[in-house]
């Protein structure tokens, strides 16, 4: 039997990161992206992309190397659910905050239970495949170190918990042919680490860095653009900010790399801008949170 993961796959760097991972170690993943009313939920048709790209990769590495197996991607809906959350990341919610993680109103972030809301999910779907199958199943999850002072659900103390009533809650114990287990090689480290773990994948598995990342979004406060072109018709797309906390975070990963984001960007007033332009006020935002 093939080693099995099921993966929270938001659509996000750090889980696009974590599903790299999983294919370079040899794993078949099943991963699950949730429409929770989220107000960047672009992320979704990132993760689509992402897996559409892969899968297509993978089909014909597969004939050669038949340890690249598929990704099963499906995405689980939980309408109705953003009009009863208080968060700024919800349709109705207030406006993102914008600056450094560090900062106080970046609290307005949080979804409550939302990690706990998807783990109950993951954790069904990977006890099914686990007991279907007889076999260890993973349960996946990108949180890292850089989560843990605003998000209380990404702190090892709620992994641990959380994991535990669900052991209580099933039929789980020694005597099963089956086993389930928590994977989150990234609790640990940081945005960075995260990206450098990316680039070793991506070399490992022969993808091509900027079409993976490219796929992915880690804007809270993604910027709609329309412009009309030089033949009069009128086009548009999406492009991430540079200003909201999870933005800063992911372009200094990127600045530490030494490599360009290969996601574009835009100023929500002035519209497409430079990878120049990006990375000089990211450095001025650390610069000022270095000096408090």
């Amino acid at each position: 039997m093939n080693k099995q993961a099921v993966l929270s796959l938001s659509g996000g760097m750090d889980s696009s990161t974590l599903l790299l991972h999983l294919l370079a170690n040899g794993y078949e993943v099943t991963a699950l992206s949730f429409d929770y009313g989220q107000k960047h939920n672009v992320e979704l048709e990132r993760a689509k992309d992402l897996v559409k790209y892969i899968n297509e990769f993978t089909r014909e590495v597969a004939k050669t190397h038949p340890s690249f197996f598929p990704i099963k991607h499906q995405v689980i809906e939980l309408k109705g659910l953003s009009e009863l959350l208080n968060s700024a990341l919800v349709t109705g919610g207030e406006e993102v905050p914008e600056g450094h993680y560090a900062e106080e109103n970046m609290k307005a972030t949080v979804v409550p239970n939302r990690n706990k809301i998807f783990s109950s999910i993951i954790q069904a779907v990977a006890l099914s495949i686990a007991e279907k199958n007889k076999t260890l199943c993973v349960i996946a999850m990108g949180i890292h170190a850089g989560d843990h002072a605003i998000y209380p659900d990404c702190r090892q103390e709620f992994r641990d918990a959380d994991f535990k009533a669900f052991l209580e809650g099933n039929w789980i114990d020694e005597e099963n042919d089956f086993a389930i287990e928590m994977y989150t090689p990234y609790l640990h480290i940081d945005k960075f680490g995260i990206l450098e773990d990316g680039n070793s994948c991506c070399e490992c598995l022969g993808l091509d860095f900027n079409e993976v990342y490219k796929r992915t979004n880690t804007s809270y406060k993604p910027i709609y653009w329309t412009w009309t072109d030089v033949n009069g018709e009128i086009r548009s797309k999406w492009y991430s900010d540079y200003k909201s906390a999870s933005s800063v975070e992911r372009i200094e990963a990127f600045m530490k790399l030494g490599k360009p984001d290969p996601v574009e960007y835009a100023d929500a007033k002035e519209g497409p801008t430079t990878w120049k332009m990006v990375t000089n006020h990211v450095k001025q935002i650390l610069e000022n949170h270095a000096n408090i």
